[in-house]
């Protein structure tokens, strides 16, 4: 892998999970962006309200270094959820390959019901899916369905890396969030 991957979706979408699985198969660093939300943000969200493009700048920025940090490989998961968000991420690291973990409405309340103490409430996934802009064909990424395993889903995202996977040393890199 020469390239950073965002693990994108709404909440509850997997990103997390699938990001660090995908991590640790490809032997690359992996980091969560609801680890780099500032207090404020997390505040924000626990109360029920939405963020908005003011409370994201400064998240994007910090996430986009991140990726620039890791472009010679690293996995992060990010909601990512509008074409402009993934823009600024490419200016930072252009190569990123953006993998979007898409299911239905009823999928992602499932899998959301499961994560008891998120900060992020369910009340709020209505406004993910009205946020969201899915890929588009100039975007460098692809979609899969989160209705499946995480070891499917896994390797689902592995076949369809362009550099094809890394080789594999005997010790799974992993990073402090």
């Amino acid at each position: 892998m020469r390239s950073p991957v965002v693990v994108m979706g709404v909440s509850g979408s997997g990103k997390s999970t699938v990001g660090a699985a995908l991590a640790q198969r490809l032997r690359v660093p992996f980091a969560d962006a609801d680890d780099f939300h500032p207090a404020e943000n997390i505040a924000k969200m626990s109360a029920g309200q939405p963020l908005d493009d003011n409370d994201r700048g400064p998240w994007l920025e910090s996430i986009g270094a991140w990726l620039a940090d890791h472009g010679t490989g690293g996995v992060m998961s990010c909601s990512a959820l509008k074409r402009d968000y993934r823009d600024r991420l490419r200016e930072h690291a252009p190569t990123t390959l953006f993998a979007h973990l898409a299911g239905s409405v009823d999928v992602i309340s499932r899998r959301q019901a499961s994560r008891p103490g998120h900060f992020m409430p369910p009340a709020l996934l209505a406004s993910q899916f009205e946020t969201l802009e899915p890929l588009t064909a100039d975007e460098n990424g692809l979609t899969v369905d989160v209705d499946q395993s995480v070891d499917a889903i896994v390797d689902e995202l592995v076949a369809s890396l362009p550099d094809g996977p890394s080789p594999h040393d005997s010790t799974p890199a992993t990073e402090e969030k």
